[in-house]
């Protein structure tokens, strides 16, 4: 036994140790590049140089859209949780449960009402944590709420997807979350509210054929996947090699199906004049100083 090397070796080693933190740095998954965490953080979860959209929470887009970071979070309706006593590998009830405790909400939307650079507006955020971000009966009485809200406060209604489509476990329940959407856009028209939606990666499914592709102006995030059935299920089914960037943000832009592709940091200033446009609202510094609106839950019954 070489004690030099067994022994007094290992207790320098130990005695130098340096603890680093595990999320220190964020690896690129476009170009593999090694990102400090904060930098990454403080350019809205983007990577700099490469531009790859991190995803994020529906908290955390709440936050980068609502001035100050802090808006009245819309009270959601109750629905029953599992109303066809779904299984299948687990129990729907277990998968609910575990999704809440997951992600800290009760569905896939988060619904908040507050000011944009100034102007009051509703803002609906999908989680794409939350079982994929599927439309379910709940998240379908969200997004009916939301638009309710913004009725009621004269607000424009701006919805960021994230989804990949209907939710399995309620079956019909389920797809007729998509009418339901729907008539609520078309209530938004009669009530001559903007209705604006930001497609984030991925929006696929039932909410693209629905209330995802129904607004006023769509925007999306450099590099999303946007598209009912994925490349890969329409490549079995058409038995061809579909072109570069099918169904992504840019492409879907050159044909028309996308109105402006925005980077996430340019996002807040984007819609906000945007919704100024439609509503004709005058600029920021030329708008009269309005009262900020107590905290609280907001009585959507009024």
């Amino acid at each position: 036994m070489n004690w030099i090397s067994d022994v007094v070796r290992p207790r320098i080693k130990t005695l130098f140790k340096r603890e680093t933190p595990e999320n220190l740095w964020i690896k690129c998954p476009d170009t593999g590049q090694m990102v400090f965490h904060k930098e990454v953080e403080a350019n809205h979860w983007v990577i700099p140089g490469s531009n790859h959209h991190l995803p994020i929470t529906a908290v955390q887009r709440l936050k980068l859209m609502f001035d100050s970071g802090t808006w009245i979070d819309v009270p959601l309706p109750e629905v029953e949780p599992d109303p066809l006593k779904f299984r299948d590998s687990k129990r729907y009830v277990d998968r609910l449960r575990e999704a809440k405790a997951k992600t800290g909400l009760q569905d896939a939307f988060k619904i908040g009402f507050g000011r944009v650079d100034g102007l009051p507006m509703t803002v609906a955020a999908q989680d794409v944590n939350f079982i994929t971000g599927s439309l379910g009966t709940a998240a379908g009485e969200a997004f009916v709420r939301g638009a309710e809200t913004a009725i009621d406060k004269r607000t424009p209604f701006v919805v960021f997807t994230a989804s990949g489509g209907a939710r399995m476990q309620e079956g019909v329940l389920s797809l007729m979350q998509m009418p339901r959407t729907t008539i609520a856009v078309r209530r938004l028209r009669q009530a001559k509210l903007p209705y604006i939606v930001v497609l984030t990666h991925p929006t696929t499914g039932g909410v693209t054929a629905s209330y995802a592709m129904l607004g006023d102006v769509h925007l999306a995030e450099p590099g999303a996947l946007i598209g009912f059935a994925g490349p890969r299920v329409i490549e079995q089914t058409i038995r061809e090699k579909l072109p570069d960037g099918f169904q992504r943000a840019e492409y879907l832009k050159d044909h028309g199906m996308v109105d402006m592709v925005v980077s996430r940091p340019d996002m807040k200033a984007t819609v906000a004049r945007l919704s100024r446009l439609l509503m004709k609202a005058p600029p920021p510094e030329a708008s009269a100083p309005e009262p900020v609106e107590p905290a609280g839950p907001i009585d959507t019954a009024a």
